[in-house]
């Protein structure tokens, strides 16, 4: 058991490592070497767990999906309007975005990396509660949801494109929570504020406790 849980300790500590590493430098920009040193774990013990890039790259991957899936999950499972939900999913992806190195590293090696955006795993959720929320007439006529979703997708890229400008500007810290002059979150809930003026049909304070 002992044995058991060291091995899982270090796989752990190899996997936060290689997020650091990744999100900071990119797959091509990371090498082994780095991974390990920042670990503190010898290049033997990282080539038994992980035996290529590849493979440390795709634990990373999973483990970023993983919690963007946890975090989908306790959204949609508040009982809210649809477009509330939708909301506040964006939200929480761009604080995701902006707290977890892991989220930004998965986010990362899906575009450097992967036929699939990771997009894939929330994107399709979105489009759902969108849908809901025209069918439950929450969207002004003419609104269409599809294209809504389109929006939310880009207000999230442009989270992730502003905090890797800030990130790269700070020298690569790997959080900017606190900060909100530089947060992306308060930016899309600045934007989202606007758009929701346009497409609503009830008064946007039922919204605002999404938008903080």
């Amino acid at each position: 058991m002992a044995r058991q849980q060291r091995a899982m300790r270090t796989r752990s500590l190899l996997v936060q490592a290689a997020s650091t590493e990744f999100d900071r430098s990119g797959y091509e920009g990371t090498t082994l070497t780095q991974i390990n040193q920042l670990a503190g774990i010898s290049m033997g013990a990282l080539t038994f767990h992980f035996p290529t890039k590849r493979a440390l790259a795709e634990a990373v991957q999973q483990q970023g999906r993983e919690q963007v899936r946890d975090a989908i999950a306790d959204v949609v499972a508040k009982h809210r309007p649809a477009l509330a939900t939708g909301v506040a999913l964006t939200v929480t992806l761009a604080r995701l975005l902006e707290e977890n190195v892991e989220v930004r590293a998965a986010a990362r090696l899906a575009r450097e990396c992967s036929r699939s955006t990771w997009a894939s795993e929330w994107l399709p959720v979105l489009r759902d509660l969108f849908r809901r929320a025209q069918e439950e007439c929450g969207l002004r006529p003419g609104s269409d949801p599809d294209a809504l979703a389109a929006l939310a997708a880009h207000l999230v890229a442009g989270a992730e494109l502003q905090l890797r400008d800030e990130l790269a500007l700070r020298g690569g810290a790997e959080s900017l929570a606190g900060d909100s002059a530089a947060s992306p979150v308060v930016q899309l809930a600045q934007i989202w504020r606007v758009v929701l003026r346009g497409i609503i049909v009830k008064s946007i304070s039922e919204y605002e406790q999404d938008l903080v």
